[in-house]
């Protein structure tokens, strides 16, 4: 990462531009993400264009993932093992936390690696190296989208009817995206130093779904342990979708606030650490 200041001027000069790497722990610079904002647009499109580049089923991929997980969840742990489903359909139950679980795994294997991947573009030319990895998230709201759309004609399908307090959902659907990011800040930047990260991702993403209630509802741990289960904050995230979509339990509060917390200390300690070791990636890379 580099700053950038223009040098005095002079009758007989023009200005120039002088990059200078930055010292010390810095935050996000917003204004200079916001002159890039084209920039992040043009990498999230290209993003969504390279996934599906050269596929017979192109962004068929999207909805096919989930739905066939969700089928094998309801054939075995709906089916063969009876996890109770607390009045709902299991294959809604499992398909409304796997919708937000895809995004947010999907996007965590893509962010992990996503500065590895735009090497050539980072020792090259100049840009604030975070429009990367968010532009790495965002790319994938088009798979939620369509993942979202198969959901909304499950429920017509089971007769499950959204209360008011859908208009909760885009708040949880931000708090994946904060989640997301925050943790792939952490391993992108490390990624660049450790390239082990890229076998570790997978595994992680593995352990942490059975840390998350997506097969199971979190009515199966006791009550006081449930604001432990919201330190995992896709916990809240899972429950708080299926709250605002299926509305049949009174809203998982202390495990929703416990999972906002989480996530806001992941996401400024990521983007801290980001910006930390930016100023090395062009060099390592």
């Amino acid at each position: 990462m580099r700053e950038m200041r223009w040098a005095r001027a002079t009758p007989s000069k023009m200005r120039t531009l002088v990059l200078e790497p930055p010292r010390g722990w810095r935050f996000i610079d917003f204004r200079e993400l916001w002159r890039y904002r084209e920039l992040l647009y043009f990498l999230v499109w290209r993003n969504v264009k390279v996934r599906y580049k050269q596929t017979v089923l192109g962004a068929s991929w999207a909805i096919i993932q989930p739905f066939a997980t969700m089928v094998v969840f309801t054939l075995i742990f709906g089916g063969l093992a009876k996890i109770p489903s607390d009045d709902i359909p299991y294959p809604i139950l499992s398909y409304s936390a796997l919708v937000p679980w895809t995004f947010f795994a999907n996007g965590l294997t893509r962010v992990s690696t996503s500065l590895v991947s735009s090497a050539s573009l980072i020792s090259k030319v100049y840009l604030p190296r975070l429009v990367i990895p968010i532009s790495a998230v965002l790319s994938n709201l088009v798979d939620f989208a369509l993942a979202f759309i198969v959901l909304v004609g499950m429920m017509v399908f089971y007769r499950v009817m959204p209360t008011l307090a859908i208009l909760w959902l885009p708040l949880f659907l931000l708090l994946a995206t904060a989640t997301c990011l925050g943790v792939g800040l952490w391993l992108s930047a490390m990624y660049v130093q450790v390239r082990d990260i890229g076998y570790a991702v997978p595994f992680l993403i593995r352990l942490w779904m059975f840390a998350t209630p997506v097969v199971y509802p979190s009515s199966l741990v006791p009550e006081k342990w449930r604001v432990l289960l919201g330190l995992n904050p896709m916990t809240g995230v899972i429950e708080g979708f299926r709250w605002a979509l299926l509305g049949n339990t009174s809203p998982p509060s202390s495990m929703i606030f416990a999972s906002v917390g989480v996530a806001a200390f992941l996401l400024v300690s990521g983007a801290l650490y980001f910006r930390r070791m930016e100023k090395s990636f062009a060099d390592v890379m």
